[in-house]
């Protein structure tokens, strides 16, 4: 009774001591860290609550140390130090909180914007220090990322790049992948895959000079297989896949690489009304006879409503997503993956680990959306 009295206090007692450290670092760590050390000690404490033997118990417990001590390790962020970073799609949301957050951490940080003249750009020079630039820079136009590299090159001289956060992108309008133009198709490629590729080439040189930090910003949705994204989560598939690959070959010049895959987060980067009417007349107009008749045209008009269902279910509070950028930007040992939001690190695992049979069912439960049918469907109903 007494041994089993002692190895119930010493189950008990890591985990506790474990969540006494996690709770002591959140106060400036990034919700990654918190997790997944929170993951380790539920490890310890599921051995004792399933019973496992001692033996067990005691492989078990050096194992979450030695995985702790692993993960809080890369916590500490090394000094800013007038170290520079350079931010793609900087216009709203995302990249815009980026570059004012990076700003008042002391960061230099070069904004390219797709519209030099916007609001957003507008808005970063008014509130933002000096050292923020604000750089015209269409990702999909190589004159502009050209012109961009002179001007970080011109301004930073010796001390080099830090970073380069490849944060711009596009959603397009969600629809069934038969729908989608394929003009649609090639765009998302060109801003979020070919776009970020062609920024991440042209400014490497500087940041294997600086052995510095490559930060692409893909999605949830460039792991998970969600419907009505079939353009926008290739894409996102394609630049993840990408930056693993660079993880590995500029591991080498002391490059480190992070992605970024942030889920249920509210952001402009579906676009406007506007855009949304002229996506609607894309696919109208780009379908044959046969396609229009089997799904209709009151089908396709509904594919909008998708947006306004996801953009409730989405969170605004966007610091998640801002401290995990930052730590991938600061941290000693960078993760190679971060999955900021409630959902996104749960659905990676389960994508990754389920059969493909249960991830459907679940998927469809989770991501239901209620519009109608097609029209061929309904009409076989």
């Amino acid at each position: 009774m007494s041994t089993f009295s002692e190895t119930a206090w010493l189950c008990l007692a890591v985990p506790a001591a474990l969540g006494g450290i996690v709770l002591y670092k959140l106060k400036k760590s990034p919700g990654q860290v918190g997790r997944k050390v929170v993951c380790l000690a539920g490890l310890w404490a599921g051995a004792y609550l399933l019973s496992l033997s001692l033996f067990w118990g005691w492989v078990l417990f050096p194992l979450s140390c030695f995985l702790m001590c692993a993960y809080l390790s890369g916590h500490e962020f090394l000094p800013v130090d007038q170290k520079a970073v350079l931010i793609t799609g900087g216009d709203s949301r995302f990249g815009h909180a980026l570059s004012k957050y990076l700003d008042e951490l002391g960061f230099t940080v070069f904004v390219g914007v797709l519209n030099e003249k916007g609001p957003g750009a507008e808005e970063l020079r008014r509130t933002c220090s000096k050292r923020v630039s604000v750089l015209q820079m269409d990702i999909t136009n190589p004159q502009q990322i050209k012109d961009a590299h002179s001007k970080v090159v011109e301004k930073v001289q010796n001390r080099g790049l830090w970073a380069v956060v490849n944060n711009a992108g596009i959603i397009g309008l969600p629809a069934d992948g038969e729908l989608i133009p394929m003009t649609n198709y090639k765009q998302c490629m060109a801003v979020n895959f070919f776009g970020a590729v062609e920024v991440t080439k042209a400014f490497l040189p500087l940041l294997r000079k600086s052995k510095g930090r490559l930060v692409n910003i893909s999605g949830m949705a460039g792991g998970v297989p969600m419907e009505k994204l079939a353009a926008y989560s290739s894409s996102k598939a394609a630049l993840t896949m990408f930056s693993a690959v660079m993880r590995q070959e500029l591991s080498k010049w002391g490059v480190k690489v992070s992605v970024i895959q942030p889920g249920g987060f509210k952001t402009s980067i579906a676009g406007t009304s506007e855009m949304w009417d002229k996506l609607e007349q894309d696919i109208l107009d780009n379908l044959t006879p046969e396609v229009l008749e089997d799904y209709g045209q009151d089908y396709i008009l509904e594919q909008r409503d998708y947006l306004k269902f996801i953009s409730r279910c989405n969170n605004i509070d966007m610091s998640p997503v801002l401290l995990d950028i930052r730590h991938a930007v600061s941290a000693k040992s960078p993760f190679a993956f971060y999955s900021p939001g409630a959902m996104a690190y749960p659905m990676l695992c389960f994508v990754s680990f389920s059969p493909t049979g249960i991830f459907d069912y679940f998927s469809k439960k989770l991501h239901h959306f209620r519009g109608s049918m097609p029209k061929a469907l309904t009409k076989q109903a």
